[in-house]
């Protein structure tokens, strides 16, 4: 039986759908003016979306570790759930035009050599958590992307932008741990046959 943190990363993952849905479909619910900015209310409402599924990354680690239930499959999932959160949340930015894509690439392509280091790892007996640059690269992100969704709502009336640097704050993050990774477990990679 699921125990409760993966259950909740699971309804993370069944939240991406519907972020997708209600940001990408033409809903014609209008235009939404908060602190002088103007947003199509699907951004608003998938930016809330957005962070209410981020929100559960914390939830399920906190549950996990206080009541003692960190499981391999949880460690596989958890660090699934973000990628797959992020990653189509930073396509959606590319798509509307809100990201560069050149950034989302590197971003993307990061998680992808991770999550196949992770495989390789794996197929020697080996599974790796995700350690603390990992968490921070992750909440990095999620306060980027949050940002960006709301069209930089809290700093658009001092012109200024937030959202972009904590997007290059997130890429800085997003490599520098991507090569942690691969440095820290480099032996059992090169072993890996």
């Amino acid at each position: 039986m699921m125990n409760l943190p993966n259950k909740i990363t699971i309804s993370r993952i069944f939240l991406i759908p519907i972020f997708l849905i209600i940001m990408l479909v033409p809903f014609s619910w209008g235009e939404l003016s908060l602190l002088g900015v103007s947003m199509p209310v699907t951004h608003f409402v998938g930016a809330l979306i957005f962070i209410l599924a981020s929100t559960t990354d914390w939830v399920d680690g906190y549950y996990a570790r206080k009541y003692n239930m960190v499981t391999n499959m949880g460690k596989f999932l958890d660090p699934l759930a973000d990628k797959l959160l992020v990653s189509a949340a930073l396509i959606v930015l590319v798509e509307l035009q809100i990201a560069p894509s050149w950034m989302v690439i590197v971003i993307i392509s990061r998680e992808f050599a991770v999550t196949g280091l992770r495989l390789v790892l794996a197929g020697a007996g080996e599974v790796v958590a995700a350690n603390m640059l990992g968490k921070i690269k992750t909440w990095a992100q999620i306060v980027a992307i949050s940002a960006l969704l709301l069209h930089n709502i809290l700093f658009e009336m001092i012109s200024f932008p937030f959202d972009m640097i904590a997007l290059w704050v997130a890429l800085f993050f997003t490599v520098w741990s991507g090569l942690d990774y691969f440095i820290k477990n480099k032996q059992p990679f090169l072993n890996s046959k």
